[in-house]
């Protein structure tokens, strides 16, 4: 049988080494918020003739027009995403009567979104919400689903201890996308993390009620190996479930799917493979570091040293 659990001090390790510096590159750049959080707009246009304004004359043709916050991304048809801090009507005609008159053709606009400070923080407040409701919900009920085993409160505590990781994990992709490729947190960004965290509970539990089950058939084994051979059990599960089919549709749509969906199919398909990774080798590990008290013996190897 595959002894998983007895590296579980690595796992933890490469956890830390994926976490750790994503989190401070948020920590030093900030949270690289976009106009869903911060107000602003996003305007999309179509060139039809033969040539275009490049992105520099663009942030030009903003910086004309009083905006000094233009982001100019291309699109490989040849369409420009532009993001700004907020416009209105009179500013955005203004712009794109302009930028007409430095093309051969004519201008389609294809997306104009706008949304102020207020509707950002409410979305913002209200996911915040919704992940602590989901934290607290399955809590309760992993701890009354597996009331008849001994310590039911550590298998939901270890859940939200991996959903957590899980999240971190996210932001941590977030903070070198932001510096790589300009990411930013946008309302899709919210649905895909609400997405992952589904996911992540769900993994959690089905890991978690095998090892419930065998609990009442392999009483005899030691509890470490109880839980070694539960997640062995899962592991085919896990990927035949994750890997051969979600996982490999996340990443034809993050290869195919354009630049408009590549953030949101990337941050899931990090963070559906990160939420099948932390149940089998952070929840289930986690449970058999609790169980054996094994922080006791790091402090009394400190004290001994």
């Amino acid at each position: 049988m595959i002894d998983i659990l007895s590296r579980r001090y690595l796992y933890f390790a490469i956890s830390l080494l994926v976490i750790i510096p994503g989190l401070i590159l948020l920590a030093t750049r900030g949270l690289p918020l976009s106009i869903d959080f911060t107000g602003g707009s996003l305007l999309e246009v179509q060139f039809e003739g033969s040539t275009r304004p490049e992105s520099a004359e663009v942030i030009q043709v903003y910086e004309d027009a009083g905006i000094d916050d233009a982001q100019v991304q291309t699109t490989e048809d040849g369409t420009l995403l532009i993001r700004s801090s907020f416009l209105d009507n009179e500013t955005r005609d203004v712009i794109l009567n302009e930028m007409r008159t430095q093309s051969s053709g004519e201008v389609s606009v294809i997306r104009f979104d706008s949304v102020g400070p207020s509707i950002g923080a409410a979305v913002a407040s209200r996911a915040a919400l919704a992940v602590a409701v989901a934290a607290l919900a399955v809590i309760l009920y992993i701890t009354y689903a597996f009331r008849k085993v001994p310590n039911a409160f550590r298998y939901g505590v270890c859940a939200i201890i991996a959903m957590i990781h899980d999240v971190a994990v996210v932001f941590s992709i977030v903070g070198f996308g932001a510096l790589l490729f300009d990411w930013q947190i946008d309302a899709l960004f919210l649905t895909a993390l609400l997405t992952v965290i589904g996911f992540s509970v769900q993994d959690k539990v089905v890991v978690f009620d095998r090892i419930r089950e065998n609990s009442t058939i392999l009483r005899r084994l030691d509890y470490e190996t109880l839980v070694n051979h539960s997640i062995v059990q899962t592991l085919q599960r896990s990927i035949n479930t994750q890997l051969m089919t979600v996982e490999f549709l996340l990443l034809a749509l993050a290869l195919f799917g354009g630049v408009t969906l590549q953030e949101f199919a990337v941050i899931l398909l990090v963070g559906l493979f990160s939420g099948t990774y932390s149940s089998i080798f952070i929840a289930a590990p986690i449970l058999v570091l609790w169980e054996k008290e094994e922080w006791k013996n790091w402090f009394g190897r400190r004290a001994t040293a």
